[in-house]
């Protein structure tokens, strides 16, 4: 049962119970209203009846998979998803990214880690909130045309859906145009990480948001970082 009168409230969906369970301890003793699920139904169940703030979700599940869960729950409404894996596999990581993911941690991770990844999930959530109340100015680059406030993209004027997080590394890219931004600039100020530890993460994000806004957007500075291209 969800604790009352707790923090952030946080879908936790995992089908190994011990995992689970361990999960939710954790979270519930860290101040947050944690709800669960076992399987890609009662997911989907869970996130509209519950209406979480966050959603916690392993990628094999029974029923349907993690990446339809996360499918069904971002087209209904938009919400951080820490996706979990067993496996490192690239692939695997940018099907999560396409579906709507916003971060993942690969089997096994540290409860540390888990709770330090949440928080910077929903501090950047509370960051983009009050951008959109001030309602910063629109960003337009060529065909790009970035608009803050409603956090909406597109390119020759027809719409981009991305993902929260690809929103806030291309803003941080667009501030910025032609500047080179290292891996753990990035991190640090769109995953409001304190260290580099997740680099890898830069890449796949990278990655995603290059395959929906074309190859030739964000540059490839090796062994450095990335760059927006300032096209005219």
């Amino acid at each position: 049962m969800p604790v009352s009168g707790a923090g952030p409230r946080i879908l936790v969906v995992e089908d190994e119970p011990v995992i689970n369970q361990a999960v939710t301890d954790r979270l519930r003793g860290s101040g947050y209203d944690v709800v669960q699920a076992w399987d890609g139904p009662g997911a989907v169940a869970q996130f509209s009846d519950a209406v979480p703030d966050l959603v916690i979700l392993d990628v094999m599940l029974p029923g349907f998979d993690g990446h339809e869960v996360c499918r069904r729950v971002q087209r209904d409404r938009p919400v951080p998803v820490l996706m979990l894996t067993a496996r490192d596999d690239e692939t695997d990581l940018l099907v999560g990214l396409g579906v709507g993911a916003d971060d993942y941690l690969t089997k096994p991770f540290s409860m540390r880690e888990l709770v330090a990844r949440i928080r910077a999930l929903l501090r950047r959530v509370e960051r983009a909130a009050t951008l959109a109340t001030r309602g910063p100015a629109r960003i337009r680059l060529g065909p790009l045309d970035i608009d803050p406030a409603r956090r909406r993209v597109s390119i020759d004027g027809v719409d981009v859906h991305l993902t929260p997080t690809e929103f806030d590394l291309l803003v941080c890219l667009a501030d910025a145009p032609g500047t080179v931004h290292t891996r753990e600039q990035l991190l640090a100020e769109v995953w409001d990480w304190p260290d580099a530890a997740g680099t890898r993460t830069v890449d796949s994000h990278v990655k995603s948001l290059r395959s929906k806004l074309g190859a030739g957007l964000v540059r490839t500075v090796h062994g450095v970082g990335y760059a927006l291209e300032a096209t005219s």
